[in-house]
């Protein structure tokens, strides 16, 4: 298997503001883009050209990656002009491969963060002589997911989108976003037209008598898709739970890049990851954070499980708690901004603006006399 589809077109709308300006695989994770990893993995299992199936923000991907020759592969961009789904993508980018249809095509997800044995899912693949092989993964909910129950021998019985009611919940085992297809296979998914490959490729498969073949294992499996998410695959690949040939430096409880500044008397710990640029104060602590490019965080801010976008600003004694801060944006001192926050690109939050305990100074809105009533001038208004 010397080939492969990388399909990134997905917007990331769950990541907002994060992936406002940059699609989501290219988010730097554990210090560089994403499917810098990605493509790191599938290069070491023997893969040398992949194309890409692009759609959202498509021109910042070659302008990335190039024509790959840094990561020792052979790069190609397809652009999906109308939505086309999953396996509309996948045939979109079918057209430009080259392999023999015998051969095995790697195809996989550009959000999924996986320690799967890519080398050994192709070797079982053409051992088996599967017409496809998916990686499967057991989670403890899998009710998010699509489920894809297999017999004995590994071969799938059915494919079940997303289960509504307990008894539909048959298998803990869900489809892992990463497939080896039989190139000939490829060809037979209908071109020019919306088709899902979860809906209706594979259920098709199963239906004509083809050899559909699932493969469990316990690697570790992380979807990105959504900020705590990011959070955590950035945190684990810096801390060696799962393993990178791109990772910008040695395992540790923190990764700071070149180029950043970090005060001697601030903490660092978690996986924190503190991008070129950035600058991290005096007393403050960063746990299990992502501070991205120019991003500052003042004397005594205390963050936790939380991302600083491009160029934006954490006050003095600020504390963040699973908080998203979009890019440029300004968190002025004193706010305390609880889990699920997103502070949008650019708005600024005044000093002490949100908090969820006690202000240690008083408020300062103007027009409102003491008896909580407001002054004439203003009710005038």
């Amino acid at each position: 298997m010397t080939e492969a589809i990388l399909l990134v077109g997905g917007q990331g709308t769950r990541l907002r503001p994060l992936t406002s300006h940059i699609p989501k695989p290219l988010l730097p994770v554990a210090g560089v883009p994403f499917l810098t990893h990605q493509l790191a993995r599938a290069a070491a299992a023997g893969v040398t050209r992949i194309v890409f199936a692009t759609s959202y923000l498509a021109e910042l991907f070659e302008e990335e990656f190039g024509d790959g020759s840094r990561l020792g592969l052979e790069l190609e961009y397809v652009v999906e002009e109308t939505a086309l789904g999953t396996g509309g993508a996948i045939r979109n980018a079918t057209e430009r491969l080259r392999s023999a249809p015998g051969e095995p095509v790697l195809v996989f997800n550009g959000d999924i963060l996986s320690g799967v044995d890519i080398a050994a899912l192709r070797d079982g693949h053409r051992a088996s002589g599967a017409d496809v092989t998916l990686h499967l993964k057991r989670v403890a909910d899998p009710r998010a997911f699509g489920l894809v129950p297999t017999d004995a021998e590994g071969r799938v019985q059915a494919f079940l989108e997303k289960p509504q009611t307990p008894e539909e919940i048959t298998t803990d085992q869900i489809n892992a976003g990463c497939y080896v297809f039989t190139r000939s296979v490829l060809d037979r998914i209908p071109a020019g037209r919306v088709v899902s490959v979860e809906r209706e490729t594979f259920p098709e498969l199963l239906a004509s008598g083809a050899h559909v073949r699932g493969v469990v294992d316990d690697a570790y499996w992380l979807d990105l898709g959504t900020p705590a998410a990011f959070v955590q695959g950035s945190a684990d690949l810096v801390r060696g739970k799962v393993t990178s040939p791109a990772l910008p430096g040695p395992v540790g409880d923190a990764l700071v890049l070149p180029g950043a500044r970090v005060h001697p008397s601030a903490v660092l710990s978690g996986g924190t990851v503190v991008a070129a640029g950035a600058l991290v104060g005096e007393g403050a602590v960063v746990e299990g954070s992502v501070l991205l490019a120019g991003a500052e965080i003042a004397p005594r801010a205390s963050l936790h499980r939380s991302v600083v976008g491009r160029h934006a600003r954490v006050g003095e004694g600020c504390v963040l708690d699973s908080v998203v801060i979009g890019d440029a944006a300004r968190v002025a001192e004193g706010n305390e901004l609880p889990p699920g926050l997103r502070i949008a690109c650019g708005a600024h939050l005044p000093a002490h603006g949100v908090r969820i305990s006690a202000s240690p100074v008083p408020c300062t809105a103007q027009g409102i006399a003491h008896s909580g009533v407001p002054h004439a001038s203003s009710a005038a208004h």
